[in-house]
């Protein structure tokens, strides 16, 4: 066996699989790069968490009702976001989230992208177009996308990190738009329990759905052959980023270290392994039915260390 080989079976048998909680295919592939950009990778993630889950608790609580409540709420996002720009501060995480992307010098509009993803999301309840959902997607996805890739990218030399050789939002944009449409349907029946959704209207429309509809699936309803034929055309937009992730990291792959050539390929097989679970003919689109357990999370990581293209 190959001292790389060993040295990658050495970090799987190290990952805590079923203690990822947050973010687990980026921080399970994370886990393969040195220890340094994969807190850098902790730290960027824990921030848009941060976010994510200020937006959806209240969404999920429906308190987002009047001006004050949204007003309040943008205030928030747009006070972390002008942080990270030029403001001090003297809170530690913050603090510490400022020194990472200086160090790692992580580009402000992943974030930036982000952040405006979650004012819409403040303002909007869902998405009147597929179109509109593509276009949030690009921030609400393309942010923890892009920062991967560029910590995954990045050069170092004499301790000092210089910015990757390709063009992060170019690379990431494909990537993050198959996590995402692969996201928004495993977690189709927690959403919607969690009173979020992010299927379009006029897709909904077209094949006979109303909200009212996708609520009622999600709590056990018979599944009408509508909902079948609007996930079909989700699943096959998927199919066509899937393939169009495939060749970029094939585009970006010379540009990186071994260890991180891995993390991508353990990162799209992770997020393949889930796209491979929907079953749009028969399946139920269920939590339990979309979600891999952390045993078979763990076996396919395994898979991919050893078909690896780095060995």
């Amino acid at each position: 066996m190959s001292s790389l080989k060993e040295t990658y079976l050495e970090i799987y048998r190290s990952i805590s699989f079923e203690k990822i909680i947050d973010h687990p295919n980026i921080l399970i592939a994370a886990n393969f790069w040195e220890k340094d950009r994969y807190e850098a990778a902790k730290i960027c993630y824990r921030f848009m968490r941060t976010i994510d889950d200020l937006v959806d608790n209240q969404k999920s609580l429906k308190k987002i009702t009047g001006d004050d409540e949204k007003e309040k709420l943008t205030g928030d996002v747009t006070e972390w976001f002008n942080m990270l720009l030029n403001g001090d501060t003297q809170d530690p995480f913050q603090k510490e989230l400022k020194a990472t992307i200086l160090k790692f010098r992580i580009p402000v509009w992943p974030l930036e992208a982000f952040s405006k993803s979650m004012i819409y999301d403040i303002f909007n309840d869902g998405f009147d177009s597929l179109q509109t959902f593509l276009d949030y997607a690009g921030g609400a996805s393309v942010a923890p996308a892009a920062i991967f890739v560029h910590l995954a990218g990045l050069r170092h030399s004499d301790g000092v990190y210089s910015e990757p050789d390709f063009n992060v939002r170019e690379a990431a944009q494909s990537c993050a738009i198959f996590s995402y449409l692969v996201h928004i349907i495993r977690d189709f029946q927690k959403d919607q329990l969690n009173n979020l959704n992010y299927f379009a209207d006029d897709l909904m429309k077209k094949h006979g759905l109303t909200r009212k509809t996708l609520s009622e699936i999600a709590m056990g309803a018979t599944i009408p052959a509508g909902f079948r034929q609007m996930m079909e055309q989700y699943y096959l937009l998927a199919a066509k980023y899937r393939d169009a992730t495939f060749d970029c990291i094939k585009s970006i792959w010379n540009y990186m270290e071994p260890r991180y050539q891995l993390s991508l390929e353990v990162i799209f097989d992770l997020y393949l392994m889930v796209f491979e679970r929907i079953n749009i003919k028969s399946g139920n689109f269920t939590t339990a039915e979309l979600n891999p357990t952390a045993e078979e999370s763990r076996e396919r990581v395994l898979r991919t260390i050893m078909n690896s293209k780095t060995l």
